[in-house]
């Protein structure tokens, strides 16, 4: 089985809030890390700190046009694969695009499996490895399938406990914060509060390691976990 640190991560720039909810979970159901932006105007800024491996940019954006941005970011050095996905669908719209340095063009309405499988075909194009497996001692992940294997027997995990499993195996070399954690796993939840991660990750303990003879997980006073 391949292991790898970290989900691929895909920016998604769409200014309609319920399209781009729509495209996050299409994404995060296939086992990606999606990044939404309303507007392009973060994005570079998050480009220059981040390496995330594709984006999905629509073309009716505020401030500026979307091939318009994807232009700018190419003659900045950016060669981040491209997606546009635009209801702009005249063929001049589609060779502007292209044009302006996109690598792929969609026009909406879109459908979800033809989406994932464009995604997909530009990663391997792009010749990004797209890795769903997951694997920590005798913990194996299906990101895809969501499916969860303990010493090679399924376990049933709700979508929080399946979540902060992920985020610790795929970070398996690193310090996890209580910061990086809430931010990954519970966002802006206003139902979140401090004793809300010790909850989720005894639950987790107890469906992973039920008589408690793994130690999977190991506090790191003052910061946060990481696997022991």
């Amino acid at each position: 089985m391949k292991t790898t640190n970290t989900l691929l991560e895909i920016v998604v720039i769409e200014d309609e809030p319920d399209v781009l909810e729509l495209i996050e979970y299409i994404l995060t159901k296939e086992g990606y890390k999606a990044t939404g932006f309303l507007s392009t105007e973060y994005v570079e800024q998050f480009l220059s700190e981040e390496t995330p491996a594709l984006m999905i940019v629509d073309r009716n954006l505020p401030n500026i046009e979307g091939s318009k941005f994807v232009a700018h970011l190419r003659k900045n050095g950016y060669e981040i694969p491209v997606i546009f996905l635009t209801a702009k669908d005249k063929e001049q719209d589609i060779i502007d695009g292209f044009n302006s340095g996109g690598d792929d063009y969609m026009t909406k309405p879109f459908k979800p499996s033809e989406l994932v499988a464009r995604v997909k075909s530009l990663l391997r194009r792009s010749g990004v490895q797209t890795q769903s497996n997951l694997c920590y001692r005798d913990i194996e992940i299906d990101t895809i399938g969501r499916i969860v294997k303990i010493d090679s027997k399924e376990t049933t995990l709700t979508n929080l406990e399946f979540k902060l499993l992920v985020v610790f195996v795929a970070n398996q070399n690193q310090i996890i914060s209580r910061d990086f954690l809430r931010d990954e796993i519970w966002g802006d939840d206003v139902n979140f509060n401090e004793k809300t991660i010790n909850v989720a990750l005894n639950r987790l303990k107890k469906k992973i390691d039920a008589n408690g003879s793994k130690n999977y997980f190991a506090p790191v006073w003052g910061i946060g976990y990481k696997l022991a």
